[in-house]
């Protein structure tokens, strides 16, 4: 009795020890950071791409390399702009960099406009803000300093109306801009 117990005991541990196990599907190299509609914007290999996807294919628009740098916050905007239906892609970057007498902490941040039916950008807009923390020596010797903060920006601030059209400002200038379906392009409204 004890050798059947025995035997029934080594054949369940065994059967259990050589059934399948679950498969494991293979993690993707894509990284999705945005969605929207059928448009998403994704890392591949250390490349920011915007696919999309159409009931038979998937299209492809290279936006750039991103390397070290990995967008942190990402947003898909439709819009209609002159009755053509555009997408706005908007990240930022961060970019840290440290020494004994100074920090810069900069803050990238990327809006750039696309359609989709002609595969292209239409339009783009870069904004950095970099603060700075640094110390400073007050003598020759070195033996007094003091730290001092200062921010400098550059580039426009870009906003989408919400009748299709661009606002990009800064301090001193404010620049205007309107979708033209003929050029598929944005204009200044000045100029037009």
């Amino acid at each position: 009795m004890k050798k059947i117990s025995l035997l029934l005991f080594i054949f369940c541990f065994s059967h259990a020890s050589f059934s399948q196990k679950k498969k494991t599907t293979p993690k993707s190299t894509a990284n999705v950071i945005a969605k929207s509609d059928n448009v998403t914007a994704e890392i591949v290999k250390e490349n920011l791409y915007l696919f999309i996807s159409n009931k038979t294919s998937k299209d492809t628009i290279f936006i750039k390399k991103t390397e070290k740098n990995i967008p942190t916050v990402a947003k898909i905007t439709p819009f209609t702009a002159s009755g053509t239906k555009l997408y706005l892609l908007t990240w930022t970057e961060k970019i840290s960099t440290k020494t004994n007498l100074k920090t810069e902490d900069k803050t990238i941040i990327y809006s750039n406009v696309y359609d989709i039916v002609a595969k292209k950008e239409v339009f783009y807009n870069t904004q950095l803000t970099n603060n700075i923390v640094e110390k400073v020596f007050l003598d020759r010797n070195k033996t007094a300093s003091e730290t001092q903060t200062r921010t400098r920006k550059e580039g426009f601030e870009f906003t989408l109306n919400p009748d299709g059209t661009i606002t990009q400002k800064t301090a001193k200038q404010l620049n205007k801009w309107k979708y033209d379906p003929v050029s598929s392009s944005f204009v200044d409204i000045k100029k037009k």
